[in-house]
């Protein structure tokens, strides 16, 4: 199928064919019939991928404090190829989309088979959306009007926080398509409304719904023309809805305003506040979050949880269905907002024309309603990008999952050992076209069981989010197949024994590999040299792990795990490397209301190693992560972030350093393909990695108690 990408380094636009997304549970799969182009937001997104890097970190300053942080604790060669790869992902573009309903996903009701659906849905021939985020077209109302919804719940919302009554006078600041959408809005409340802009075709149209207007280009002044359109009292409230990067508009909507009047941001400008503004009036002042509540609420749009409509009257899916509402009665005219149409396949021209000077509103995209073999190739879950390339000998890999670690280490990692990249898959297919394209796969997917299925892979790799490993590890077994998994390898002890009894279903001869990489590294395979027979050790390792937002869903338990199941299982492994002796004692302890991210455990180990592992998130992200200290025999090893290994006598050694930071995973790529290859011994013996597994899934259940 095809979608419309964008790159955000270089800000060209393509149409890209992708694999089709799948209907899974809680979404709903749209073909779709129009698109509509939100020129306020993808205009900035266009003139931001053509600003150069230094205009890039101009207008993201916390994001270069970021990378200066990482240069100082990672290097700088690490840091510019994590920046340029960030930077090289493609972005679909879009969020205004109409279509047929082709497929409803398990936990779905409310819509059927060939429904009219409008969504936030990307630029794209097929789209999969959460239930929650659709809503049912009417009959009377077109699918070029039904574009205009999702613009017209973000308007709704605004007019929902300034709570507009009968009668009152309100000042809309910008008017492209949100503002000319308010408008309307507002005088469907029966409120006046005065109509701020530069351009006199949006002028002329605001008047046309009603409005008076100012036109600033002309040089009005708009606080002059707020006081004579308030009859010298000041107007109710201010709805921002212009795009700049001046505070202007605020300081004037401030000034327009009566005593304790409403100012609601919709769109985006600068904050530099002045109190004054606000004080003598006391004035209020809001931001508007998109489309309503719900928005980036992952329980309500990625989970289906609605909100009680009780007590949420106004949800996001709810005010869309109010604006599609309006539309069918005929008190929203969207029709006049029309100033293009676009057949997809001429997308890049409808981008140019957004990015230039000639005067646009509304661009509709629209989609070819395609029939017989076209319409399969549309819903196929995969695309070919290069011709097969069988090599005697080459391990043929299949990735699912192809995110920031996956593309940035993990496949570059298994490229290197000469490995043939067959397939890769991802939810959307997006990042599994771009990592394609960018590393070399023969065919990129958005179904794990093209993996499966297909003969021709020997090892997949997965390296999806927590939840999933179990799962996809049993169907590689069943299927056949040897499995490298990026930790963890599993949630739950219930989930353990699944893999465990589908290894042993699968004869012993298919490997299992967990993506533990330290114990790969070079400076780790050192230390374990150096430690020979000095006897029992003491191992600490300290991670300056940093703190993770609550709502990230690292801590969903069901689908993160927790950071020690999904991140410090890193650390148990290690230490049980160094140990070189299976653990027999374990204890933890977590600092009170962080989630448990800031813990201590204690290891004990059958050849009377201990070993501490002190997991913070309190620290400070200029501070290196990763600090393992080895003290045995009366000598000390210290690791200083896998970039210096430095030794306190030991005879004949005293450092070792690298040019880089190493922590492994090409090692262990290699060690992995190896063994597939030769038939070898797996670099992990697969009982130790069910026990490392096993304790840290009690290490986190003791740690949470």
């Amino acid at each position: 199928m095809k979608q419309i990408l964008q790159n955000l380094r270089t800000g060209a636009t393509e149409v890209t064919n992708v694999p089709s997304p799948t209907a899974s549970p809680g979404h709903v799969l749209v073909r779709t019939s129009k698109t509509l182009i939100s020129v306020g937001t993808e205009r900035m997104l266009v003139e931001f991928g053509k600003a150069n890097l230094l205009n890039k970190a101009r207008e993201q300053p916390e994001r270069v404090q970021q990378v200066l942080n990482k240069i100082r604790t990672d290097g700088l060669l690490p840091t510019i190829e994590t920046v340029f790869a960030k930077l090289n992902q493609p972005l679909p573009l879009g969020y205004c989309n109409v279509g047929a309903v082709l497929e409803t996903g398990r936990g779905v009701s409310g819509f059927s088979v060939g429904s009219r659906v409008v969504s936030n849905g990307k630029h794209a021939e097929v789209v999969a959306v959460p239930k929650n985020l659709c809503a049912l077209v009417p009959e009377g109302v077109t699918d070029d009007e039904a574009a205009f919804t999702v613009l017209g719940a973000v308007a709704l919302q605004g007019i929902r926080l300034i709570n507009p009554t009968l009668g009152e006078a309100f000042v809309v600041t910008g008017l492209g398509l949100v503002g000319l959408l308010t408008v309307q809005l507002l005088k469907a409340s029966g409120c006046r409304v005065l109509g701020l802009d530069f351009d006199p075709l949006r002028l002329e149209l605001a008047r046309k719904f009603g409005a008076e207007t100012v036109d600033l280009a002309a040089g009005e002044d708009p606080v002059e023309a707020g006081a004579r359109f308030s009859k010298g009292r000041g107007v109710d409230g201010v709805l921002l809805t212009a795009s700049t990067k001046s505070s202007k508009p605020v300081h004037q909507g401030a000034q327009m305003c009566r005593k304790r009047g409403r100012i609601v941001l919709v769109g985006v400008t600068g904050l530099e506040l002045s109190r004054a503004d606000f004080f003598d009036k006391e004035l209020s002042f809001q931001v508007s979050c998109s489309y309503g509540p719900g928005r980036h609420d992952p329980d309500y749009e990625q989970k289906g949880q609605d909100y009680p409509f009780g007590f949420v009257r106004w949800t996001e899916q709810r005010n869309l269905e109010a604006v599609l509402d309006m539309m069918a009665s005929g008190r929203m005219d969207v029709s006049p907002l029309i100033s293009h149409r676009f057949d997809i396949d001429a997308a890049t021209n409808a981008y140019e024309l957004v990015g230039g000077d000639e005067p646009s509103l509304g661009i509709v995209l629209s989609y070819p309603d395609s029939a017989g073999s076209e319409a399969k190739n549309i819903r196929s879950p995969s695309v070919r990008l290069r011709p097969a390339v069988k090599s005697a000998g080459a391990a043929s890999l299949g990735f699912i999952g192809s995110g920031n670690y996956a593309s940035s280490v993990l496949i570059p990692a298994f490229k290197a050992t000469g490995a043939r990249l067959r397939t890769v898959v991802s939810a959307t297919g997006v990042s599994a076209v771009h990592a394609g394209k960018r590393f070399g796969f023969e065919e990129s997917a958005t179904e794990a069981e093209v993996v499966f299925a297909d003969p021709e892979v020997k090892a997949v790799i997965i390296a999806t989010r927590h939840d999933s490993h179990a799962d996809l590890v049993c169907r590689a077994l069943e299927a056949g197949k040897h499995v490298f998994v990026e930790k963890p390898l599993a949630l739950t002890a219930k989930d353990l024994e699944r893999i465990t009894s589908a290894h042993a279903n699968a004869g012993g001869d298919l490997l299992v590999m967990v993506g533990f990489n330290r114990r790969f590294a070079p400076h780790i395979k050192k230390a374990k040299a150096l430690l020979g027979t000095t006897g029992p050790s003491s191992l600490v390792m300290t991670v300056n792990a940093g703190a993770i937002p609550s709502d990230h869903w690292v801590h969903d338990i069901d689908v993160g795990g927790g950071r020690i199941i999904g991140e410090a299982c890193h650390f148990i492994d290690l230490l049980r490397f160094l140990a070189g002796a299976p653990i027999t004692g374990f204890g933890a302890v977590s600092m009170e209301s962080t989630d448990t991210d800031t813990v201590s455990i204690n290891l004990k180990f059958a050849n009377g190693t201990i070993g501490a592992i002190q997991y913070y998130s309190n620290g400070h992200k200029s501070v290196a992560k990763e600090r393992l200290e080895i003290y045995s025999g009366g000598r000390i090893l210290h690791l200083d972030n896998f970039r210096k290994l430095s030794g306190h006598g030991w005879p004949g050694f005293n450092s070792m350093g690298l040019w880089r930071q190493d922590k492994g995973q090409k090692n262990l790529a290699a060690a992995f393909v190896d063994a597939i290859k030769t038939g070898s011994e797996p670099p992990i013996a697969f009982d130790e990695l069910v026990e490392v597994s096993s304790a840290t899934i009690a290490i986190a259940e003791m740690a949470d108690r």
